[in-house]
């Protein structure tokens, strides 16, 4: 059968929560259909190389399950009894159920939730144009960046660093704490060209053995939070051999005594008993950074998914500083450009005219908020109606089990805009059909790189399906709203947005599709000193200046916090009831819950399981293939048993979000994960969660 031949390629960008934001050029077979998907080989970063998922694009913008009408739940909630109805029905019903419940309740007891299964800034954030005109509860966004920017800016005083394209011009690079081969792998393409052009060595550090690792020249497989002992274990090794740059720390940080007197109990025998790893294997790579000057540290977020994720982050982040890495092109630091954009969003997110001081409620503690936990709440009254967009947080936020409970209640009226009929979606009141990136306009931050660019829609949408812009507009115009902006289409929004944060005018940057946002080198390597007022790098870090930087809300007690960069004991323990440490990793196959309904996805994933190491299956009779099920006090989940070497004894590995129903009692991986705010500013800590283990013949009581 011969395939579609392509009317034209069109230039977009992908909308899922990776770092990389690829261009993408897309194949249009006609005005509704795409074709082929690669990534866009004239742009830098991307480089012509995407993930598979999205190379697979077709199958998700056109899958037979999209949800395509409004409707209306007749049924008990979850029972899937639905019955189709209009657009200005369902709005003028939603609109009249918000009203009834401020007027009985007050404004707060609304709360719009988000997050980021489209990265677009309009169609993203412009629920908070709604938010901020009614004074609904605020949202405060945790469960993603909570632990990791805190700790990056801790050090740097700025979210942003090194070019991301120069780790090709690296003589080391240290990957840590992302599975680049699968979830970032853009990161891969410059790392191995540094290999191939320059005999670069590439060091990955993870809790297990993953693809990335694979392809590294030094792996080491630590425990679960324990990367803060191997970061000043390693500035230990650098001062006690000489590897350290004393004229660079001396000139652009705060390095001082008392730090390495600190240090001098953080020998690699210590760390060693924390970690897993031997006095080897972090002496061996405490020496190639230090006698490596261009050392190029990628820092992902998957080793801040913890109680103490802040902390690992700031003190990764030391390693180049001491080395003066920093000073080399190839060399120093990366984690995230996102605070050196420098949007006018204004008029997109309205908050210039909010109305009043709402409460802020913690994104990741949705389980807590829904369930009436009075501390969550802020001592504020029950959230009793909401609506989600680009988000799922019934098989994504933690604490499943109280979320679950929460999203039960009979007096929580629930709106979900989505574009297929999630665990979200299933026990919603009314459920409204959202667009994908295709079919609306946008523009795109790239926090793991440079540019921002502008993603125009180029095929008409499925069904009734309508954009989260439009259904907010249309909302707030019944809810007694007429601020302009509620006039403006999505294109006039990015328009303004970009002529606000002087980027130019969208007709010309429609052009190319991209406006530039590179910091001159210098600048993003640091080499005129620090963003904190002294310029220095701060090995002792002034947390709350941080907060203060990214406005957070949560107040930092210091005494909450180590003084300096060190590793931070503060992570769930192992025990004799639950003797394993559990981490929730990123799939190669979906991401997040985003692609566990595509066909693709689900073949290449397979089914729910998890990584067991050998000789702890042995001691529990368990073998591979073997139903097992993981529990601990938030509840169980039945799991299949994949025996190997890829972790450490004691630590067990679970990849991907899978569908709540692919698991045999109908509970994803978040039943186990804790919704309490992690240090110091809050966050959700996935990867931080100690379980038993159990073949599932065997019955467990707690």
């Amino acid at each position: 059968m011969n395939k579609p031949v392509a009317a034209r390629t069109v230039r977009s960008v992908c909308p899922h929560d990776c770092p990389s934001v690829c261009a993408l050029d897309v194949d249009l077979i006609d005005a509704h259909t795409i074709g082929r998907v690669r990534g866009a080989k004239d742009d830098p970063y991307t480089a012509g190389v995407i993930c598979e998922k999205v190379a697979r694009y077709a199958e998700r913008i056109h899958h037979p399950d999209r949800l395509l009408h409004p409707m209306r739940r007749v049924g008990p909630k979850g029972a899937g009894q639905w019955q189709k109805i209009e657009w200005d029905e369902a709005l003028d019903e939603i609109a009249a159920r918000f009203s009834a419940i401020e007027d009985a309740f007050g404004a707060e007891s609304i709360w719009p939730y988000y997050y980021a299964g489209t990265m677009g800034h309009v169609q993203r954030d412009g629920i908070d144009r709604l938010r901020h005109g009614k004074g609904y509860s605020l949202q405060y966004d945790t469960i993603c960046t909570g632990t990791a920017w805190p700790g990056y800016i801790a050090g740097t005083g700025l979210l942003g660093g090194v070019n991301p394209e120069q780790m090709a011009e690296s003589d080391c690079v240290v990957i840590w704490g992302t599975n680049a081969v699968h979830t970032q792998v853009n990161v891969m393409t410059h790392a191995m060209r540094a290999r191939r052009e320059r005999g670069a060595q590439i060091v990955v550090i993870d809790v297990y053995d993953t693809a990335t690792m694979a392809q590294a020249d030094m792996g080491l497989v630590l425990r679960p939070g324990s990367d803060g002992a191997l970061a000043v274990a390693v500035m230990h090794v650098l001062l006690r051999d000489g590897l350290a740059d004393r004229a660079y720390m001396s000139r652009f940080t705060d390095f001082d005594a008392g730090f390495e007197s600190h240090l001098a109990s953080r020998t690699p025998e210590w760390a060693s008993g924390i970690t897993g790893l031997s006095v080897e294997e972090i002496t061996a790579f405490a020496h190639l950074v230090g006698m490596t000057p261009a050392s190029f540290f990628r820092l992902g977020f998957g080793f801040t998914r913890q109680r103490n994720g802040a902390s690992n982050m700031h003190a990764a982040l030391c390693i180049p500083a001491m080395t003066g890495a920093w000073r080399h092109r190839g060399g120093g630091a990366f984690h995230s450009n996102s605070g050196t954009f420098r949007l006018d969003k204004t008029r997109l997110t309205g908050a210039d005219r909010a109305k009043g001081q709402p409460r802020w409620l913690d994104m990741s503690e949705i389980g807590p908020i829904l369930t009436g936990d009075e501390r969550a709440l802020h001592g504020g009254g029950p959230v009793k109606a909401m609506i989600v967009q680009n988000t799922n947080p019934a098989a994504v936020a933690p604490d499943q089990t109280l979320v679950r409970k929460g999203f039960a209640r009979k007096d929580l009226f629930l709106v979900v805009h989505e574009q297929f009929m999630t665990e979200t979606a299933e026990v919603a009141d009314i459920v409204l059909p959202a667009t994908m990136f295709l079919e609306h306009n946008d523009y795109y931050t790239r926090g793991g790189h440079t540019r921002v660019l502008y993603g125009p829609q180029v095929v008409e949408r499925p069904g009734e399906a309508r954009s989260n812009h439009e259904v907010i507009n249309a909302l707030a115009v019944r809810l007694g709203l007429d601020d302009p902006s509620f006039g403006m289409d999505d294109k006039a929004v990015v328009a303004d947005t970009f002529s606000r944060s002087g980027y130019g005018d969208l007709a010309e940057i429609e052009k190319t599709g991209f406006v530039d946002r590179e910091r001159p080198d210098a600048e993003a390597r640091f080499a005129n000193g620090f963003a904190w007022p002294d310029g220095k790098f701060r090995f002792a870090p002034n947390w709350q200046g941080t907060a203060d930087i990214k406005g957070y809300h949560w107040v930092c007690d210091p005494a909450d916090m180590p003084r300096y960069a060190d590793y931070h004991d503060v992570n769930e323990r192992a025990d004799a009831e639950h003797p394993f440490r559990l981490a929730t990793s990123p799939a190669r196959a979906f991401l997040n819950s985003t692609f566990n309904q595509t066909r693709g996805s689900l073949k290449k994933q397979g089914e729910p399981s998890v990584f067991i190491h050998p000789d702890d299956a042995n001691g529990l009779k368990i073998a591979d293939g073997d139903a097992v099920t993981l529990g601990n006090r938030r509840g169980t989940v039945e799991l299949t048993a994949r025996l190997s070497t890829s972790t450490r004894v004691g630590v067990l590995v679970a990849e991907g979000l899978h569908r709540n129903k692919a698991h045999r009692q109908g509970r994803g991986i978040n039943t186990l994960t804790n919704a309490a705010p992690a240090l110091p500013f809050g966050g959700a800590s996935f990867h931080d969660a100690a379980v038993w283990l159990r073949p599932s013949e065997a019955k467990h009581t707690a």
